[in-house]
């Protein structure tokens, strides 16, 4: 569950690059400094974390636009690719590989993936070098823009699952091209936006399209998460619609430099 404010300021990053400015210079040491913070994604039929999903942090532990807003536009992608490094190394110091389950999610927005700066091979390699499996690393595209390039993205995002990493479409439901992006690049996850999952428990139109966006996705072989859970009732309707994995307040709130257990009560089986 990528927060509004990451996904705006990537957005105007990827604009200002677009626009005519002169082209990025990326010089080391012209970041600023920043933390983790780590959100798990439950299992709800039995209890385990699916993944952690990374989220960008002051030193501090202040929230992410006290960082983004100190970053130049010529570096954003060397900080995009940073967030990714930092981590995967935090990731792994706080013992995310102790456990043979969990992924990590890392977030890369479409159209900076698909650029000459965007590092992502570099992040592929330096997972390598780290002793971090591919296998899971789970890249969620943020659609925000409307995509320049859908048979570029599909490319790139073809040689990263190769090499075993899965693909997944953040906030699906809210974005400019949302089926055509599932249809064209075929992701192997989808993370349903949480302006449909807030309204589940009383509007009827929101329910509607849940329904028809996980048994679409069923049929094509698509994960679906729900990110924005915030009461047991939404999860036990979720749980009820066949969306076995959750994310939000009601599990676990972000943990600051660890990785949060859920300790809420998960919704019971239906009997009969």
């Amino acid at each position: 569950m990528q927060e509004v404010e990451y996904q705006l300021w990537v957005r105007e990053q990827e604009r200002k690059l677009r626009s005519g400015s002169p082209k990025p210079i990326l010089i080391k040491g012209e970041i600023p400094s920043f933390s983790m913070a780590f959100q798990p994604i439950v299992n709800v039929l039995d209890g385990t974390t699916f993944a952690y999903e990374a989220l960008v942090r002051s030193e501090a532990g202040e929230s992410a636009h006290s960082v983004l807003s100190r970053v130049q536009p010529r570096n954003f992608h060397l900080f995009d690719k940073a967030c990714r490094s930092r981590a995967m190394t935090d990731a792994i110091r706080w013992g995310l590989l102790q456990d043979p389950l969990p992924s990590l999610c890392v977030n890369v927005n479409p159209n900076a993936a698909i650029s000459a700066n965007s590092h992502l091979r570099l992040t592929c390699d330096e997972a390598v070098s780290v002793g971090f499996p591919l296998n899971r690393m789970i890249i969620e595209l943020v659609e925000d823009d409307e995509i320049c390039d859908f048979d570029g993205l599909k490319r790139v995002l073809d040689d990263y699952r190769a090499c075993g990493v899965k693909i997944a479409m953040d906030d699906f439901g809210a974005g400019y091209s949302g089926l055509k992006l599932m249809s064209k690049l075929q992701p192997d996850i989808i993370k349903l936006d949480m302006a449909l999952i807030s309204r589940l428990h009383v509007d009827r139109t929101s329910q509607v399209i849940v329904k028809a966006i996980v048994q679409a996705c069923f049929e094509l072989g698509i994960t679906t998460i729900a990110e924005g859970v915030e009461t047991y009732e939404t999860a036990l309707r979720l749980r009820d619609m066949g969306v076995v994995y959750q994310q939000g307040y009601y599990f676990a709130r972000p943990g600051f430099e660890h990785l949060p257990q859920v300790t809420c009560a998960l919704p019971e089986p239906t009997i009969g």
